[in-house]
């Protein structure tokens, strides 16, 4: 059995930037760049440990929001993937769908389970 995928499934790579994923690294510099702001803007004005913490606190929501946005979406996937699945995944499943006894199990295969390796081009390894 053969399994193809897709170009862009096999070539997908996403992009990083001192180990963190673009959104990341896209909000890190936005909370950095609103850290330095907030200090030149405020140094006239505060202290220097009252300054630090309006830093802390200015960046705060940016840095979260790297973090956030993308566990939140994942979480979101991984709930409605589950929610919505109704897919029979035990014998004693099919067995209550169709009202009928289970005679004979397939077992996993190891290309169904994903440990079977691949070239870069989608073909089996022939060993």
């Amino acid at each position: 059995m053969e399994v193809k995928i897709n170009k862009e499934i096999r070539n997908y790579t996403e992009s990083m930037f001192f180990g963190l994923s673009l959104r990341q690294f896209i909000f890190s510099v936005l909370a950095c760049g609103v850290a330095v702001c907030l200090y030149f803007l405020l140094r006239p004005r505060f202290g220097t440990e009252t300054l630090s913490w309006v830093c802390i606190l200015g960046a705060f929501p940016f840095a979260a929001m790297g973090f956030i946005w993308g566990t939140s979406l994942a979480v979101c996937a991984i709930f409605l993937r589950f929610t919505f699945d109704d897919r029979p995944h035990k014998p004693q499943d099919i067995e209550a769908a169709a009202g009928l006894p289970t005679l004979a199990i397939v077992p996993k295969s190891k290309v169904m389970s994903g440990t079977r390796k691949y070239k870069d081009r989608g073909e089996p390894w022939k060993s």
